[in-house]
């Protein structure tokens, strides 16, 4: 593939009212779904808890119960809030992030090359790949409930890469950011998966809003307005979505906090691996 222009911005794309989506022109935000903006890691902490009066009287107590944001809509909802704040105003309202490196800052022009959107498209597969058949090997049964969910992609990237090589490109082997992440992926998999749901969640979900703006962007630029397999879905996508988060807040509901705050907090890490996939368009 040739080139792309900018990287898309959020999961609020489909449902945040205040939300006016744009094309932010730094790699830090990568793929961006409706639940959340994709950007480079940045540490955070979890929400506190607001303080509340009680009313006690003489024969009852109260007691207070932590509440955490987004909680009372389901567990889907406290991973796009976390997600949020890890972007920056320029990206969202809701952003708290400072920008500090430099690769965080916009750039200035997009020239994609064919080679490194390959690499991409690449890199992507395997960790498509690699998710796909960590759900339907489910070494924990929670797993066993995202198989056939819709949103695979593996089959569809499969089917683009065979189509650039019978118009002549030289498909490139994986490169090193989708190895590492696929490596990871299969170790957290295997003994985490509180810790593997919030990479299954990031990358999907990610890729259905913000990643297909980047498709869009990519085609416009390179593709004569092609629009490849790696951006379509069969049925109606929003109710695939739904049904996805669905079950992923009835999956969370046997979770303890502890385990809830321990998936949220594996999102930085979300956001760096793919983040990484993402810039090698412009290698």
């Amino acid at each position: 593939m040739a080139s792309l222009t900018s990287i898309s911005q959020s999961h609020t794309l489909l449902k945040k009212p205040n939300f006016t989506p744009s094309i932010p022109h730094n790699l830090s935000s990568s793929f961006t779904p409706r639940d959340f903006l994709f950007s480079k890691t940045q540490s955070f902490k979890l929400p506190q808890m607001a303080s509340r009066s009680y009313v006690v009287s003489a024969s009852t107590t109260e007691t207070p119960r932590k509440r955490y944001p987004g909680g009372a809509k389901g567990f889907v909802e406290e991973m796009r809030f976390v997600a949020m704040k890890l972007h920056t105003k320029e990206q969202a309202k809701e952003g708290e992030k400072e920008v500090k490196q430099p690769e965080e800052h916009s750039v200035p022009k997009w020239e994609p090359s064919i080679d490194g959107y390959l690499k991409f498209l690449v890199d992507s597969k395997l960790v498509y790949d690699t998710l796909e058949s960590i759900i339907d090997k489910a070494a924990f049964p929670i797993y066993a409930e995202f198989r056939n969910t819709g949103l695979e992609r593996s089959e569809k990237l499969a089917k683009d890469l065979q189509w650039f090589e019978e118009q002549g490109y030289a498909i490139p082997e994986p490169s090193s950011p989708g190895i590492t992440y696929a490596e990871y992926l299969k170790e957290i998999s295997d003994k985490d998966p509180q810790a593997f749901i919030c990479h299954f969640y990031n990358t999907y979900f990610a890729h259905s809003a913000g990643g297909r703006m980047i498709g869009k962007k990519v085609a416009q630029q390179i593709l004569n307005n092609r629009e490849l397999e790696f951006y379509k879905w069969d049925g109606d996508l929003s109710q695939l979505l739904q049904n996805v988060r669905d079950k992923l807040n009835k999956v969370a509901e046997s979770w303890t906090r502890d385990e809830k705050n321990h998936c949220l907090e594996e999102t930085e890490k979300s956001f760096k691996h793919s983040g990484e996939i993402l810039r090698l368009i412009l290698s």
